[in-house]
C-alpha cells in the first residue's frame, strides 16, 4: 500500500513537473510504447520513451497523460532514477532501483536485447515460430512471451519474473 501511496504521489507531482531527457549520441535505439506492471499488490501503467545507447540507457517513464513520472539513466555501472518532484535514487542495478522506488522490477540489464527479439549474452532457453522469429525467450529468470511483431520487430511483450509481470507495447522504432 505504502507504494501504491508513492506512485499516486508521484503521479500528482508530475502534473506539475516534466522530466527532461537528451539523446545520447552513440544512440542504437529509440523505443516508445506503454508499459504496463504488476508486482504483488503493485501496478502501474503508463508510457514508455527509451533510448538505448552503447555508454547509456535513458528511458522515460509517464503518465496515460504524459506527465513525467520517472527519467531512468543507466551510465558507467550505475543507475539513476529521479522522480518529478524531483528527487534522486541511486543503484547499480535498474531491478533492485525500480523495485525499490517504484513497485516493480524492470529487467534493464537484457532488455535492450529482449525488445530487439534476441537473447542478452549468457544461457538461455527459446522457442521460434515457424519463420525463426522469438516466440518464447527465458533468460536470467525472467520469461519473455513475443505476442506479435510489426515491420519485423516485436511490437507486443510480456515479461515474467516470480511475482512480476510486465507488459509492453511498442508503437514506435527509430
Amino acid at each position: 500500500m505504502r507504494r501504491a501511496a508513492a506512485i499516486a504521489l508521484l503521479l500528482l507531482a508530475g502534473a506539475c513537473a516534466q522530466l527532461q531527457t537528451s539523446v545520447p549520441q552513440d544512440q542504437v535505439f529509440e523505443l516508445t510504447g506503454r508499459i504496463a506492471a504488476r508486482q504483488g499488490e503493485e501496478s502501474f501503467s503508463g508510457n514508455l520513451t527509451w533510448r538505448h545507447a552503447g555508454s547509456v540507457d535513458e528511458l522515460l517513464l509517464t503518465s496515460p497523460l504524459g506527465q513525467g513520472i520517472a527519467r531512468i539513466v543507466r551510465e558507467r555501472g550505475s543507475v539513476v532514477l529521479t522522480t518529478a518532484e524531483p528527487r534522486e535514487y541511486r543503484a547499480r542495478d535498474a531491478e533492485s532501483l525500480t523495485e525499490e522506488t517504484l513497485g516493480f522490477r524492470l529487467p534493464l540489464s537484457g532488455l535492450a536485447d529482449w525488445v530487439r527479439g534476441r537473447p542478452a549474452g549468457g544461457a538461455h532457453r527459446q522457442e521460434t515460430f515457424p519463420d525463426g522469429r522469438l516466440r518464447l525467450l527465458e533468460q536470467s529468470g525472467w520469461k519473455i512471451e513475443y505476442l506479435d511483431y510489426a515491420g519485423g520487430r516485436p511490437s507486443r511483450l510480456r515479461l515474467t519474473y516470480p511475482g512480476v509481470d510486465l507488459r509492453l507495447a511498442i508503437s514506435s522504432w527509430r
